[in-house]
């Protein structure tokens, strides 16, 4: 069944996000109204688990540069398949009595190496706009990485649109599988307001320790971590590690790091170092940060980690709350901001920027799928402040 969708040009447009993070636990599905500028309204979210096959799939798939033997490309039509469907369940749970525009497609990240200018995220967008019959942007990353950026943290642009009203400096911090961090200065006309990176690792390190030792998905609610005594030797030597020294913006791919360092431990005692990871690497980050935020929303898996949130606080000293304090969803923002990023890219507008990605100049991209012809157009200009 096709969605619906308006074939007229307008300043606010009615977006779908779909988002599959390096947790590859699932899709989540977010619609919203925006103007691809400062108004963004949440109009429904829908979160979908992969199945156990399809997350096998994917963790088997991790980490390579080609598809040797079409393997890539059957997962990649499996995913876009599902990821259709849940847009589809989506639409039946929650009928809008407006059409849908545009569907924002980040597809699945397989590898991301910046330091050598490649990243892969797999799916295909015309199949996907030919499913749905709608319009799909995806490929976010790549116009950015050839300008120079890392291709990565993308949704710092809609975090300052959630913060608008926030006293400031404030941070917010995305704890995927990867953790990310934005930083809003109190000064948000000037290009240079906006900083963001990855600090480390998120949940993917401890998901694996739980994942392998147990055969739960996560550490839930962090009673494992809470149990378990963080070995400070181990610790350590993580937080010594290269990526740490160097200057933002940066990004990493998920397996920068193993899970084996912790081999030996107590299922327990793994979780709890593992953990600590995550948080130390935060706070490691903001040193690289310009003046320290009053306060730190958290989004994502992570905040449900009540060992993880209460390291945040203790040791950063400011207030830590989870993002759903404020109203907003902490499990849609990244659905939500590929939404907006899709509809910032029809108006080509930027996407990265210099203090976001370290891309040279304000960056839009994205390749557009048109439903009623089959035809893909890349957007890929630089774009001057």
């Amino acid at each position: 069944m096709g969605i619906k969708k308006t074939e007229t040009t307008q300043d606010v447009y009615t977006a779908i996000g779909l988002m599959s993070g390096t947790s590859f636990d699932g899709v989540d599905v977010a619609c919203v109204r925006t103007d691809g500028v400062d108004y963004c309204e949440p109009l429904g979210f829908l979160s979908v688990p992969y199945s156990d096959l399809l997350r096998a799939a994917i963790k088997t798939h991790l980490g390579k540069r080609s598809d040797v033997d079409g393997s890539v490309e059957i997962l990649a039509q499996e995913i876009t398949r599902f990821q259709a469907s849940a847009v589809q369940t989506f639409l039946a749970r929650f009928p809008l009595d407006v059409d849908i525009d545009v569907i924002g497609f980040h597809g699945q990240t397989m590898f991301h190496d910046p330091d050598n200018g490649f990243t892969w995220q797999i799916g295909s967008g015309a199949l996907m706009a030919a499913i749905t019959g709608t319009d799909v942007v995806n490929d976010f990353r790549s116009a950015d990485m050839r300008a120079g950026g890392q291709g990565a943290p993308l949704i710092p642009l809609y975090h300052k649109v959630l913060a608008a009203r926030l006293e400031k400096p404030v941070a917010i911090l995305n704890i995927g599988g990867v953790s990310n961090i934005t930083y809003i200065a109190a000064e948000t006309t000037s290009e240079d307001s906006v900083i963001a990176f990855d600090t480390g690792t998120g949940n993917a390190l401890l998901d694996d320790w739980v994942y392998k030792n147990t055969g739960q998905n996560f550490d839930h609610d962090g009673a494992l971590a809470a149990s378990g005594i963080v070995q400070q030797s181990i610790l350590d030597a993580l937080l010594a590690g290269a990526y740490f020294t160097k200057p933002a913006p940066k990004s990493l791919d998920r397996d920068e790091w193993s899970s084996d360092i912790v081999s030996g431990l107590s299922v327990e005692d793994g979780a709890a170092t593992l953990a600590a990871f995550s948080v130390d690497a935060v706070c490691l980050g903001f040193d690289l940060l310009p003046e320290k935020p009053k306060s730190l929303y958290v989004g994502g898996g992570g905040r449900h980690n009540k060992f993880m949130m209460k390291r945040l606080a203790d040791k950063l000293n400011i207030n830590v709350e989870s993002a759903d304090t404020l109203g907003w969803d902490g499990d849609a923002m990244e659905a939500q901001g590929f939404a907006y990023l899709a509809v910032r890219s029809l108006k080509n507008l930027p996407l990265s920027l210099p203090k976001t990605t370290g891309v040279k100049v304000p960056q839009t991209g994205g390749v557009l799928h048109k439903a009623e012809s089959g035809m893909s157009t890349v957007i890929d200009k630089q774009k001057s402040a």
